[in-house]
């Protein structure tokens, strides 16, 4: 019997995640991707027991590990906020916008609208990172160095405003926006969230006594 090996698996995932990226998920077969890779396609199922579970692992295994080191950049303790997000920003872009991971939204768009697959890759994808920005804002909002507000919706801003002028015009191929609009992005998101640049955190000071009235002259 064939004994299964980490290495095989990678060389397998790695072959299928080329054949997914050039031929689309509906195009590409096992046997193809077996014939790239010099096997049989008995090899594939011994690891895999469906194309969906390969293109599912592979598209993981394109993502995970580089978009998790680029949200590490998500460092609530740093001094200056500001920098933190143009930094983030620039390397969140650089990481979607690449040709790889292009070629795999657009895959998994076009797969996800056809099958339960979709949910999965986005849950996968894009919600990770939403759930990781909604932990630095949590984060940022109960230490008060931004207001009390929700972190979720927060995340949801920030990332569309990032991506304004890029995702979407790369994703049909269009010529997307410069760097000067992804400084623009981060002022945007830090003044409709009321931050500002050395702003300390303080307790919340008492609300003022309200005036006493002033006492009505005696009649006559």
């Amino acid at each position: 019997m064939r004994v299964k090996t980490e290495d095989r698996r990678q060389a397998i995932i790695d072959v299928a995640l080329d054949v997914f990226r050039n031929m689309g998920f509906e195009r590409a077969s096992m046997a193809e991707i077996s014939r790239k890779l010099g096997g049989s396609k008995g090899t594939l199922y011994g690891y895999f027991r469906s194309k969906e579970e390969l293109f599912e692992t592979a598209m993981k295994a394109a993502s995970e590990g580089p978009g998790d080191q680029i949200m590490n950049l998500l460092d609530p303790d740093a001094a200056d906020l500001r920098a933190v997000l143009n930094d983030f920003a620039r390397a969140y872009l650089n990481f979607i916008l690449g040709d790889e991971v292009l070629a795999i939204t657009r895959t998994a768009i076009a797969e996800g609208f056809n099958s339960p697959l979709g949910k999965h890759l986005f849950e996968q994808g894009p919600q990770r990172a939403l759930t990781k920005m909604t932990k630095f804002f949590e984060i940022l909002m109960a230490r008060g160095t931004l207001p009390p507000g929700r972190p979720n919706a927060a995340s949801l801003h920030f990332k569309a405003l990032i991506e304004a002028g890029f995702l979407e015009q790369a994703l049909y191929g269009a010529d997307t926006a410069n760097d000067a609009a992804i400084t623009a992005a981060v002022d945007v998101f830090l003044q409709a969230y009321g931050y500002a640049d050395g702003f300390k955190p303080t307790a919340r000071r008492r609300s003022a006594a309200p005036p006493k009235a002033r006492a009505a002259a005696p009649a006559g």
